[in-house]
This record gives C-alpha cells, sequence and structure tokens, in this order.
C-alpha cells in the first residue's frame, strides 16, 4: 500500500499532502540540517510521518525538485530586483533604516 506524502498544485507548487505546508520549507529546513523533530517544531501542523515521507519524496525525485526550487528562486530575484527599479527612494529609506538598526545593536 503506497501513501502520498507530496502534492504538486494545479500552478506547479508543492505541498505536503494534506496540509498548506510547502514542500520548499521542509527541503530547505533539511538541506540546512534540521532534523526531522526540528523540522516537526517549525510546522506544529505536520507528523513526524509527513516530514520523513516529504523528505523521501525529495530525495526519490532531487534532481527534479531542485531545479523547481533554483527556478523560483531565480523568480524571487526577479520580482526582487523589480520592485528594487520601482520603488527606489522605498528601497533606500529601508536599507537606511537596516544600517541604522545594526548600528545602534553595536
Amino acid at each position: 500500500m503506497s501513501k502520498k506524502y507530496v502534492e504538486q498544485q494545479d500552478d506547479g507548487a508543492y505541498r505536503i499532502a494534506g496540509a498548506r505546508v510547502s514542500l520548499d520549507s521542509v527541503v530547505y529546513a533539511f538541506r540546512r540540517g534540521a532534523a526531522p523533530e526540528s523540522i516537526q517544531r517549525s510546522f506544529p501542523t505536520l507528523t513526524l510521518e509527513q516530514i520523513y515521507g516529504a523528505i523521501t519524496f525529495y530525495l526519490a525525485h532531487q534532481s527534479e525538485i531542485d531545479e523547481y526550487l533554483l527556478a523560483g528562486e531565480a523568480e524571487f530575484e526577479k520580482l526582487r530586483l523589480a520592485s528594487h527599479e520601482a520603488h527606489p527612494e522605498w528601497h533606500e529609506r529601508l536599507e537606511r533604516a537596516r544600517k541604522e538598526a545594526l548600528t545602534s545593536h553595536s
């Protein structure tokens, strides 16, 4: 008997079956070296079985999922750059505030 732990949505996104948590979230934590129990603390709506199932799915489809993640990262970067171009003054203020916050904590 086979159980499905990951579902691909109509928009191409991968989600943990029966949950709203993305496969991306589990995979990135796994790649950082997080143990399944640690991942579960970050996503308490998931069971350990779902987390292990998602990791197993990733390992079985690693090249496909790695390509999917790279495409998502490229799209994020494209949107980030477009936002900077569309709102440069807002981003400058945000960067100044970030730097001020860092220097005030030093």
